[in-house]
């Protein structure tokens, strides 16, 4: 008898451990509602909410090993599109709740910090190197705000959305992404009062403005991939939004915003390490490069007249290093988006 005990004991233990991994699946694919209860959801964030076509039997839930495949995840998403609409509509409408003038902040927001930056180094700190500065510090400002927007809203998407995540089932990669896209109609709106001040100011546009969707394209992917890892953090550490704030901050005065790419020196030390400021930035900091690519072919260079052609070498290695972030982001949202119910 004394012998059978151990096997007992071990069965039983071999049998709580499979009820347990049992009871956690039953509790993951309880989150996979039908579609019906993402609409009533749904309906309780927005006034009213389209009536969508019921999805077709093939439609069918994805099984735990499905998880692990990218293009189950990406057929879901697209079979979730409507949501990722409602989702933008959403960001939309909360952003500019109880707002004066609305969306239209995203146009005066970037015209006002011009107007500044404009005073404070034509008048103020006087720089006449730089010509049609206003268009120069624009042009610079828009993208850089629609990184920060982007960032700070998808960093918290996650955490700010658990009411939602705990009553229904959707593709978890649809909120950094509705932020995204939000931002986007906001750079969108914002842009298109640059194009009506780059002809105020006679620079208009030429041929080279052409790069401008190959280089938003990058810039999106970047940022995509920078929210998916800090998105999936968050909800473990809710110390990263403090820090983002910090690094933003800190990144903004590496980055050539409010300044020429060419005024960098070409050596600097420090602790010791000599290095080139203009080489490293364009390798460590991609918005280096994605903001002086906007610069290059909307405004120009320090040593152009006009708008001129970007360099394919340098965007070419900003789209390597943005699909890499992306890559892994995606990765890191994938592998623990399971736990987000549990965690916030």
């Amino acid at each position: 008898m004394g012998g059978e005990r151990p096997s007992l004991a071990l069965r039983l233990l071999v049998g709580n451990g499979r009820a347990i991994r049992q009871s956690n699946q039953l509790r993951y694919n309880a989150e996979k509602l039908t579609l019906s209860k993402v609409k009533r959801c749904m309906a309780s964030k927005f006034d009213t909410v389209p009536e969508y076509p019921a999805p077709s039997h093939d439609a069918e839930l994805f099984d735990t090993a499905d998880w692990e495949n990218w293009r189950s995840r990406l057929v879901e998403a697209v079979r979730y599109r409507y949501l990722l609409k409602n989702l933008v509509n959403r960001e939309i409408k909360v952003r500019y709740k109880n707002s004066v003038l609305g969306i239209f902040w995203s146009l005066l927001n970037p015209l006002l910090m011009m107007i500044v930056y404009t005073v404070l180094f034509t008048k103020l700190i006087p720089n006449n190197s730089i010509r049609v500065f206003p268009i120069f510090i624009l042009v610079g400002l828009i993208p850089w705000q629609f990184l920060t927007n982007t960032l700070i809203g998808g960093t918290v998407c996650v955490t700010d959305n658990a009411a939602l995540l705990r009553k229904v089932y959707f593709p978890r990669i649809m909120l950094p992404s509705s932020v995204l896209l939000s931002n986007l109609v906001n750079f969108v709106l914002a842009f298109l009062v640059m194009i009506i001040l780059l002809y105020v100011f006679g620079l208009g546009l030429t041929i080279h403005a052409l790069w401008v969707p190959v280089i938003l394209l990058i810039q999106m992917i970047f940022m995509l991939g920078i929210i998916l890892i800090l998105g999936t953090v968050q909800v473990f550490y809710r110390d990263v939004i403090q820090i983002l704030n910090v690094l933003l901050l800190a990144w903004f005065f590496l980055t050539p915003v409010f300044y020429p790419f060419e005024t960098l020196g070409t050596s600097a030390t420090i602790l010791g390490v000599t290095f080139n400021p203009a080489v490293v930035m364009r390798w460590l900091n991609p918005m280096a490069s994605i903001i002086d690519g906007y610069r290059t072919v909307l405004w120009g260079t320090m040593g152009s007249n006009g708008p001129v052609s970007m360099d394919t070498s340098f965007l070419l290695r900003t789209l390597i290093t943005a699909v890499i972030i992306f890559i892994f982001g995606y990765y890191i949202f994938n592998r623990f988006e399971y736990l987000f119910g549990e965690k916030i």
